[in-house]
């Protein structure tokens, strides 16, 4: 059994950087505590170089598989590393005017990271669980952080509850795996489920509560009651973290676990992911045309987005007309889905940051006050549309790109109505974006006075604005990257043995 801790030095190091975090805020004075943001900022640099450097092409595991070191994880901690880093920095001009405790909100988002981390190497479902509520923890508390706004504590209290809910049910769904499985770790699990002619319907009931509890953290339809009013209801930095940190980290375990854990019973829950991604691209979308907030807008957006990421999920393999699964090692699907995970994030923050912009100016966040926006600051309109044309999909963007994978996988691996379904509700997000776009662009502003940006948001922004287009024109660098993580996934022992292969 390998207990070499030296494995978690990342995350140790994070968690250092948290503490540090912490201790440095009580000896700052307070016209002095926006340097923590700086501090964690480049804490999380250091941190991301230095975990690029020790773990390159490094492929291990800490007790028997619970934890693991591989390319797959490695991605996934840089991308959280570096989501870190842009969530800081569009923090930091937020956190100066409206946040009371800067040391524990840095400290906080710090923590989460770990979580974060922790869920992308787990290979355990009981790890993966305790990861995932490190994570949950600390975002419930990061969603209610404007303690005097009623809704922050609405959106709070309704995360937390259904957070709660959703824990209980995963927890359920684990126990009926374990006993019926005998374990815990995915590559058993696999093992077990082979093994047996028939599943059993109290495995099914394990699987399919495991799969409630994820589409609870990832607000899937019908699981995605608290989202709006989370988004809407925390600092905006916070509702960009939560939108694009916790579906990722998510869908990072999600891959993973049904690879690993439950290829040879895809026959029993693909249809459950199609249905759930059906009804998540549709509603997500279609209420998405009636608000008028733009954050609440940008929760439905979101929404519909995790509906196009179960799309890949349920074409993570295919099914032979025997009901028997056929693992292509095309890798479009994983290739796809970890694509636009990132293409996602990069625009989702840019869009938030243009909008934490916005509001830090004017003290609002309604669509109708983006009206003249073109006027007042023609550099932030500039990234919003863009943004909001990646979300879209449309060429030239992230958002094109990753979407193409996506559907392409999906309609290889036999789910033609579905990538059909998912163009037609990306022609519907266009209806709203476009809205947006023709206010700040056409409408007449109430208040035509310049907003001023301060130099460390333009600077994010447009380094952004950049990872936008080169994602969208030029993404060969980060698929050589995604593939390499492919394989690691893609190479486990449950997933040679169902194909066939030597291991």
């Amino acid at each position: 059994m390998n207990v070499n801790f030296a494995l978690l030095l990342p995350e140790f190091l994070v968690m250092g950087l948290a503490f540090a975090i912490l201790t440095a805020d009580f000896f700052l004075k307070i016209d002095r505590k926006h340097f923590l943001g700086y501090l964690a900022a480049l804490g999380l640099i250091g941190i991301l170089a230095f975990t690029l450097a020790y773990q390159w092409d490094r492929q291990d595991d800490m007790y028997q598989g619970l934890i693991l070191v591989d390319a797959y994880s490695l991605f996934f901690k840089g991308f959280f590393l570096v989501l870190g880093v842009i969530v800081v920095l569009t923090s930091v001009d937020y956190v100066k005017r409206h946040i009371e405790y800067p040391g524990e909100y840095y400290g906080i988002i710090v923590f989460t990271i770990v979580g974060m981390m922790l869920m992308a190497a787990s290979g355990e479902l009981l790890t993966a669980y305790i990861s995932l509520e490190l994570l949950s923890f600390g975002l419930y508390v990061l969603v209610s952080f404007d303690r005097y706004n009623p809704k922050s504590n609405e959106g709070g209290a309704k995360y937390i509850l259904l957070g709660a809910f959703s824990s209980a049910l995963m927890l359920y769904g684990i126990s009926q795996v374990y006993g019926l499985t005998g374990s815990t770790r995915f590559d058993d699990i696999s093992m077990a489920i082979a093994a047996g002619r028939d599943i059993s319907p109290g495995l099914i009931v394990g699987i399919v509560m495991i799969i409630a509890g994820l589409g609870f953290k990832v607000a899937a339809v019908p699981f995605h009651m608290w989202a709006p009013d989370a988004y809407e209801g925390a600092p905006i930095p916070v509702t960009a973290y939560l939108a694009v940190g916790s579906k990722a980290a998510a869908f990072a375990l999600a891959i993973r676990f049904f690879i690993a854990a439950l290829i040879p019973a895809i026959s029993d829950w693909q249809l459950i992911i199609v249905i759930l991604a059906a009804l998540t691209m549709t509603l997500g979308n279609v209420v998405a045309l009636t608000q008028r907030n733009i954050k609440r807008l940008l929760a439905y957006s979101s929404i519909g987005h995790v509906g196009y990421m179960l799309v890949g999920v349920a074409a993570l393999a295919a099914l032979a007309q025997n009901d028997n699964p056929i693992v292509h090692f095309s890798h479009l699907a994983t290739n796809g889905l970890m694509l636009h995970m990132v293409a996602y994030g990069i625009t989702n923050m840019a869009a938030f940051g243009a909008i934490t912009a916005i509001f830090n100016a004017t003290g609002k966040d309604d669509i109708e006050d983006l009206a003249g926006l073109a006027q007042r600051s023609p550099f932030i309109a500039m990234v919003l549309t863009a943004a909001l044309f990646s979300l879209a999909g449309l060429p030239i963007f992230a958002g094109f790109v990753s979407k193409f994978y996506l559907f392409n996988a999906a309609a290889t691996q036999g789910l033609l109505w579905l990538a059909g379904l998912a163009i037609f509700t990306s022609l519907i997000s266009l209806y709203y974006y476009l809205n947006v776009i023709r206010v700040m662009y056409i409408s007449e502003p109430t208040d035509s006075s310049r907003i001023a940006v301060p130099r460390l948001t333009i600077g994010v922004l447009a380094v952004l604005f950049v990872a936008m287009l080169v994602v969208g024109v030029y993404p060969a660098p980060l698929l050589e990257a995604i593939q390499e993580a492919s394989d690691a996934v893609l190479s486990s022992d449950s997933i040679l043995r169902l194909a066939g292969l030597p291991n």
